[in-house]
């Protein structure tokens, strides 16, 4: 079984990058992360914007890859 560490993303960002780290953790569009974080942030006064501020601090920023010569 092979466990994926949870990241910030470095290419998928918009704000913190924490979405784009989600939705290439559960495989599914970052479209779709953020529109549940704003309608779940709005019904949920806020708790849910908190949390994902909170999120925000505890999750790394995923680390640089360094391309080689044939993969741009």
């Amino acid at each position: 079984m092979h466990v994926r560490k949870l990241y910030r993303s470095t290419s998928d960002s918009k704000l913190t990058g924490l979405c784009g780290g989600l939705s290439e953790w559960l495989n599914i569009d970052s479209t779709i992360i953020r529109l549940l974080l704003v309608i779940t942030g709005f019904f949920s006064f806020g708790a849910v914007l908190l949390a994902y501020l909170v999120a925000t601090l505890f999750v790394p920023k995923a680390p640089y890859r360094v391309l080689g010569p044939t993969e741009f």
